[in-house]
C-alpha cells in the first residue's frame, strides 16, 4: 500500500482488542506492526443500541488508535458504510494477508468466515483470557448441565489466587453468604468518576447524536473512560471501593447506581484494561476476604459464560435452542418486551428506577439486572431472545458471548437447567429487603404491591416445568398450600399488569 514499507506485519483491531501490551503487535519495533481499525456503520445500524454504547466504543477505539499511532505503529482508519468483511476483503487486495486474534464475538467471527476460509486473513490465539479451555472442559465439560463450582475451583487451584498449601485460604473457597447484606446508607459511597472531555470525545458525541438520533439512551462521555489515563483512573477508583464490594455486593439502592461496585466491566471487556492487570491490582490491596474473593469470582464467572458460549455455539448444539427463533426458550415464553423496558414510567419503583439508570448510563450493576429486570420479564413470560437483545442494546459492557450466557441461561430459564438449577425469581419480599426502592413506590410492600402476586402466578402456569426440581421443592410446597381465591387473583393481576404494560400504561393501585 502506497506510503507504508512491505516489511509491515498488518493486524485488524477490532472495537473489543483496544490493548498495546497483551496482543501480538506489543513488539519492540513498533513500526513493523501496523493496525488496521474499522468504523463501520452496518454495525452500528445492526441494533438499537444505546447512544452511550456507541460513543464509548468508537471514542475509546479512536483514542486507542491516537495512542498506537503515538508508540510507533502504521495506522489504517476507515470509516464506511460497509461492514468488516468488505472491507477487509478490500485491503487484503493490497496489503495480502491480515492477521486477527480471534474476535470474542461469535458474531464478528461469522462475518469475518469467508475471508479465513479463503487465507486473506489469519486467526491468532487470544491473550486477554485469565483462563484455558481445558480448565474448562476437564472440571465441567462440553455438555450441560454446566456448573461453575468445578470450575472455580480448579481455576483457583491453578492460579493460585487466594490460596495457601493447595487450600483456600480462610476454608472455604466461597464468601458469597458474607455478601447478601443491604445497605442503609453506612458506610458513604465516593463520589461517582467524572471524566474530562476531550476533542474526540465531542467529536464522537456529535456523530452519535447526528447518525443516530433516534437511538435510545443519552450520550455523555464524562460518565465513562475513553482514554487509557482514565480507565487506568477507573480501576483506582475500583480499588477505593474494594474494602466494601463484598459485604454489599448484593445491595440496590436509588441514592447509589454504583454503591461500591467498580464499573470495570466495560474498560475489561474492550481490553482496555487487561483482566491480568485487574486481577493483580485487586489482589495487591489489603480489602477483606470477602470483598477479594467476591471480585475474583466475578471476573472468573464471566470466563466461565464465555467458555460455555464457545464450546456450545452460542447454545445451538444444545436441544433446547430453537434453531427457526435462534433461542432457546424452554418454558416457552412468548410475551413482547414492554416499552417499560426503554423508559416508559411502569408505576413499579424498583423497575422505574433501574430502567432510568439504564437509559440515564447504559449501565447498572449485576444485582438489578437480575433481580429486578430479569426478574420483571421472567414473570411477564417476556420473550428470552427479545430480552437478551434489549440487553446487549441497551448496556455498555454488553457482547454476545457475555450477554446471552447471562440472559437466557441465569436472567432467564430459557436453557431450563442446563446453567442454572432454578430459575432466578422473587416477589416483592428480597425487593424489599435488599433494597430502598419500596419505601418511595407508590405500592406498599406489606400490603398492595403485586410483584408477589406476579411471583406465585409465574410458578403456577410453569408449575408443570418444576416438577421434581429439588430446587423448587419449596416454592411448590407454598403453591399447593395457595388457595384457589388467591391463585385466581395472581392470574388476574398477573393479566392486567401485562395488558398494562404491554399497552404503555402505569400499574396503579387495584381497589
Amino acid at each position: 500500500m502506497d506510503g507504508f514499507a512491505d516489511s509491515i506485519e498488518w493486524f485488524f483491531v477490532p472495537y473489543d482488542q483496544l490493548n498495546h501490551d497483551i496482543f501480538p503487535w506489543a513488539i519492540e519495533d513498533r513500526k513493523k506492526a501496523g493496525l488496521i481499525f474499522i468504523e463501520s456503520a452496518k454495525k452500528g445500524n445492526s441494533k438499537n443500541f444505546h447512544k452511550q454504547k456507541l460513543a464509548l466504543l468508537l471514542s475509546n477505539m479512536r483514542h486507542f488508535s491516537e495512542e498506537a499511532k503515538s508508540l510507533g505503529h502504521p495506522i489504517i482508519y476507515k470509516t464506511k458504510q460497509l461492514g468488516y468483511n468488505e472491507i477487509l476483503d478490500e485491503l487484503c487486495q493490497q496489503l495480502g494477508t491480515i492477521k486477527v486474534v480471534t474476535p470474542a464475538e461469535r458474531e464478528l467471527r461469522i462475518e469475518l468466515q469467508p475471508l479465513l476460509s479463503a487465507d486473506k486473513i489469519q486467526f491468532l490465539e487470544h491473550d486477554g483470557w485469565l483462563t484455558k479451555r481445558n480448565w474448562f472442559l476437564e472440571s465441567v465439560g462440553d455438555k450441560p448441565p454446566f456448573r461453575m463450582d468445578r470450575f472455580y475451583q480448579r481455576v483457583r487451584k491453578e492460579t493460585g489466587v487466594l490460596m495457601e498449601h493447595g487450600k483456600p485460604i480462610g476454608g472455604k473457597y466461597s464468601f458469597d453468604s458474607e455478601n447478601r447484606f443491604p445497605w442503609k446508607g453506612d458506610p458513604e459511597t465516593q463520589k461517582e468518576l467524572e471524566f474530562e472531555v476531550d476533542e474526540i470525545d465531542i467529536q464522537v458525541m456529535d456523530l452519535v447524536n447526528s447518525k443516530f438520533s433516534t437511538n435510545p439512551g443519552i450520550c455523555d462521555l464524562s460518565k465513562v473512560p475513553t482514554t487509557l489515563e482514565q480507565n487506568t483512573q477507573s480501576l483506582d477508583w475500583a480499588l477505593e471501593n474494594l474494602p466494601n464490594f463484598g459485604r454489599y455486593e448484593d445491595a440496590m439502592s436509588s441514592k447509589s447506581r454504583y454503591l461500591f461496585h467498580s464499573k470495570l466491566a466495560t474498560s475489561i471487556n474492550l481490553h482496555r484494561l487487561s483482566p491480568k492487570l485487574v486481577i493483580d491490582s485487586i489482589m495487591g490491596t489489603n480489602a477483606p476476604l470477602n470483598s477479594l474473593e467476591g471480585f475474583f469470582r466475578q471476573m472468573i464467572w464471566r470466563e466461565y459464560v464465555r467458555h460455555i458460549h464457545e464450546v456450545t455455539d452460542g447454545f445451538r448444539t444444545l436441544e433446547v435452542f430453537d434453531n427457526e427463533k435462534s433461542a432457546p426458550n424452554y418454558l416457552s415464553q412468548n410475551n413482547p418486551l414492554p416499552e417499560t423496558f426503554w423508559g416508559v414510567k411502569s408505576g413499579f419503583n424498583c423497575l422505574d428506577t433501574v430502567v432510568e439508570s439504564v437509559m440515564d448510563e447504559g449501565w447498572t450493576h449485576h444485582i438489578p439486572r437480575l433481580m429486578v429486570l430479569s426478574n420483571f420479564a421472567n414473570l411477564l413470560d417476556v420473550n428470552p431472545r427479545e430480552l437478551t437483545t434489549w440487553f446487549h442494546e441497551a448496556f455498555i459492557d454488553a457482547y454476545d458471548w457475555v450477554v446471552e450466557p447471562n440472559v437466557l441461561g441465569m436472567g432467564t430459564y430459557s436453557l431450563g437447567d442446563a446453567m442454572m438449577t432454578k430459575p432466578y425469581i422473587s416477589g416483592t419480599p428480597y425487593i424489599n429487603k435488599m433494597s430502598d426502592y419500596c419505601k418511595s413506590c407508590k405500592f406498599d410492600a406489606k400490603k398492595n404491591c403485586m410483584v408477589s402476586n406476579l411471583y406465585w402466578a409465574f410458578i403456577e402456569r410453569h408449575k408443570s416445568a418444576f416438577e421434581g426440581n429439588i430446587r423448587m421443592a419449596m416454592p411448590m410446597r407454598n403453591l399447593a398450600k395457595r388457595s384457589d381465591e388467591k391463585k385466581e387473583q395472581d392470574k388476574l393481576v398477573y393479566e392486567y399488569i401485562l395488558s398494562s404494560l404491554s399497552r404503555g400504561k402505569e400499574v396503579v393501585i387495584q381497589s
